[in-house]
């Protein structure tokens, strides 16, 4: 398809939940700012937004979440000390973050669910189409899934989720598509969606991942949306309306997704995540890679 719709600039990245799952570490740091090797989790996030064109975006945040906004922001007297000794590599790195796009921030103020953090970037957004990148899921900059999906709803319209094949066994942990084939190996259409179904409920094995390119539409339904699983207002929910008739903010496509993806979400894949990128630096990996056999074979 050549057909064009508008281009979109703005992303949205939920951040306001308490991180339960990382106590005691999260009790006064929000989990968004656990390094992932010598970098907040958060900014490998906005980074994937920055590197697909997204350079307006706006943090859903809470309470205790001031520490991000002061990570993107300058810090001038680290900066003047830095520049003072001559360090010229760390002050490069101290500065990158807030050089990476204009960040706006908005709190939300009851922690209803992702949809209602969702709804809460409505005012900011306004009546454009927008991309949702939620934290735990780090996409590796080698695999621009971000730029891909884009690109399809640039093309098609509509609302575009990210899908990844799993296990049967593990569709239970994510929202789960119904989708039927398009003449792009990597786009599916999307007929259907059942947040966190049981294995013999699921209507495929394509799990919907942390990566949303939106109709601005999805506001006027999430406003309607009564609370779903887990008594929250469900983006799955929005999504499902959208998918079910396309009148109401075009259709619903999936991007296929096949490539590196590193989950934050829990304590063991957060542990694999810092191994597998610490593990494939210039500067870390040789040493490390070197210092991780012996430790495997010892061990063993």
């Amino acid at each position: 398809m050549t057909q064009s719709h508008p281009r979109i600039s703005k992303a949205v990245i939920p951040a306001a939940g308490l991180g339960t799952r990382f106590l005691p570490a999260t009790k006064a740091t929000p989990k968004e700012m656990l390094p992932v090797v010598d970098k907040p989790a958060i900014q490998y996030v906005v980074e994937e937004a920055a590197s697909a064109g997204l350079d307006d975006v706006l943090m859903i945040t809470g309470r205790n979440k001031r520490p991000l906004e002061d990570h993107f922001d300058r810090n001038y007297e680290l900066e003047s000390a830095l520049q003072k000794k001559g360090d010229a590599g760390r002050l490069a790195k101290v500065q990158e973050s807030s050089d990476l796009a204009t960040m706006h921030y908005v709190r939300q103020g009851d922690p209803k669910g992702l949809g209602h953090a969702v709804l809460c970037a409505a005012p900011h957004v306004g009546h454009e189409p927008f991309a949702v990148l939620l934290g735990d899921d780090l996409i590796d900059p080698r695999d621009p899934l971000l730029k891909r999906m884009v690109e399809v709803q640039e093309q098609r319209g509509g609302s575009v989720i990210a899908l990844m094949e799993v296990a049967p066994e593990q569709i239970h942990l994510y929202g789960c598509a119904a989708v039927e084939t398009t003449e792009d190996s990597d786009v599916v259409k999307v007929s259907d969606l059942v947040e966190k179904p049981a294995a013999a409920d699921a209507p495929s094995n394509y799990a919907i991942i942390g990566r949303y390119v939106l109709d601005p539409h999805v506001f006027d339904i999430l406003r309607k949306t009564e609370p779903g699983r887990g008594g929250e207002i469900q983006l799955t929910d929005a999504l499902q309306q959208l998918a079910a008739d396309e009148k109401v903010g075009g259709p619903v496509h999936g991007v296929v997704f096949k490539g590196r993806r590193y989950d934050t979400g829990d304590r063991g894949d957060y542990l694999r995540a810092i191994v597998r990128l610490a593990c494939e630096r210039e500067d870390l990996g040789p040493d490390f890679r070197t210092w991780l056999r012996s430790y495997v074979a010892e061990e063993m």
